[in-house]
């Protein structure tokens, strides 16, 4: 088939058109290795970049992802908050592009991804999640916890003050400098006040929980859900602003270091954290022959007196709950408890 110059003109303007259609990138990312963006609605994010491809996980709308580089015109190539990587679509409808915004222009680097809050607290509505690398401007510190800052878009929010989340340079307006949290053991509220008014304070914040269900590994920054050691963290800092380490094993060296330990459950006070090994049994021989000075810590929770431990270790077993240690197997696998304060 003969083609005339014109026709062959339109074929090639129209396979151009079809090719720079499928490459082209916004002008953002064609000036930058990645860049970050907004979950918009809830989105699938596949091994490939087709809807027949496997489902890598959902992303949910306000999560924040780093776009790696446009596939095509339909898919993304992108990363999340945990480092899994995936394809997405590109409708606008699923993901928004965000403007990076030059290090000199905050005072603070996102070490590790962290909830950006409406209100300086941990039960504070979440914004969204601050992505590594991003650059905040803090505003003020409110205490010794929380940071008042701004993101690249002017959004105003709450942020943790712990060194792990935010590396700050510079001064923070009210003139102190750098880092002042701590990643264990930040100062109680009121350290006047009686060791067992203190106490009190941490049991009654840990008893509003009973019923919550439980989840291993929750996240650190809600309390919709806890494993056992996210728990006490939680009692501890809802009832004395104390922040203890975020799992069982930093706790129990955190209370060896703090104060005298006990093996003998007859020695515990209220208030004590209690450390237990893992289930081998119901019964006492299950645990016979074993070294309870090297085993390792998988469970803890807040002694009460009376033999009963505030704790949670399962949805089975309801949640946040209350338990008798005595002629259980938690007495069997009890290591030792000793006070946090």
């Amino acid at each position: 088939m003969q083609y005339t110059m014109k026709q062959r003109m339109a074929t090639a303007a129209l396979t151009a058109a079809l090719l720079f259609s499928s490459i082209s990138v916004p002008a953002a990312l064609a000036a930058q290795a990645t860049q970050a963006a907004e979950v918009q609605s809830s989105v699938n994010m596949r091994t490939a970049p087709s809807t027949s491809a496997s489902i890598v996980r959902s992303l949910k709308k306000g999560e924040q992802i780093t776009v790696i580089e446009k596939v095509n015109s339909y898919w993304y190539k992108v990363e999340d908050t945990t480092g899994k990587k995936g394809y997405i679509s590109t409708s606008s409808k699923y993901i928004e592009l965000q403007t990076s915004v030059p290090a000199q222009d905050g005072n603070a680097t996102v070490q590790t991804s962290v909830s950006f809050r409406k209100s300086p607290s941990t039960s504070g509505e979440r914004i969204r999640y601050l992505k590594k690398g991003e650059q905040v401007t803090i505003l003020a510190k409110t205490n010794s916890y929380w940071y008042e800052v701004k993101d690249s878009k002017g959004v105003r929010g709450f942020v943790s003050t712990q060194a792990s989340y935010l590396n700050v340079t510079g001064t923070i307006p009210g003139g102190s400098t750098g880092n002042t949290g701590g990643n264990t053991g930040d100062t109680v509220t009121n350290p006047g006040e009686a060791k067992d008014k203190q106490i009190e304070k941490i049991i009654a914040a840990g008893m509003k929980y009973l019923g919550t269900p439980y989840e291993y590994g929750s996240d650190r920054n809600t309390t919709t859900t806890f494993d056992c050691s996210d728990f006490v963290r939680q009692a501890f800092l809802d009832g004395v602003s104390l922040r203890l380490p975020a799992d069982s094993r930093q706790q129990g060296q955190y209370v060896k270091n703090k104060s005298s330990e006990t093996t003998n459950l007859a020695n515990l006070k209220r208030g004590d954290l209690v450390f237990f090994m893992s289930y081998k049994g119901s019964k006492p021989s299950a645990y016979n022959g074993i070294d309870k000075s090297k085993a390792a810590i998988t469970h803890d929770g807040i002694y009460l007196g009376d033999g009963k431990v505030l704790h949670t270790y399962s949805n089975e077993g309801g949640g946040v709950t209350i338990s008798s240690i005595k002629g259980t197997h938690w007495e069997y696998r009890f290591l030792f408890g000793g006070s946090a304060l």
